[in-house]
């Protein structure tokens, strides 16, 4: 593994760990529904499919 692909998923890592973390979490937790969702699962569900969409660009993209 090259290490621009690995300073990329640690970037990655803590990005996801970033926005995954309490503080931040709370922001999302209010009374409101987006397409009949609770905020809280939707924005949890949105920021997990960026990361993983993130980390298979990442990934395929290899070097290049």
């Amino acid at each position: 593994m090259k290490k621009t692909l690995l300073h990329r998923l640690v970037a990655l890592f803590c990005l996801g760990w970033l926005l995954l973390s309490f503080p931040l979490l709370a922001l999302w937790d209010h009374p409101v529904r987006v397409f009949g969702w609770p905020l809280l699962p939707a924005g949890l569900f949105t920021i997990w499919l960026v990361l993983i969409a993130a980390l298979a660009w990442f990934m395929e993209r290899g070097e290049g």
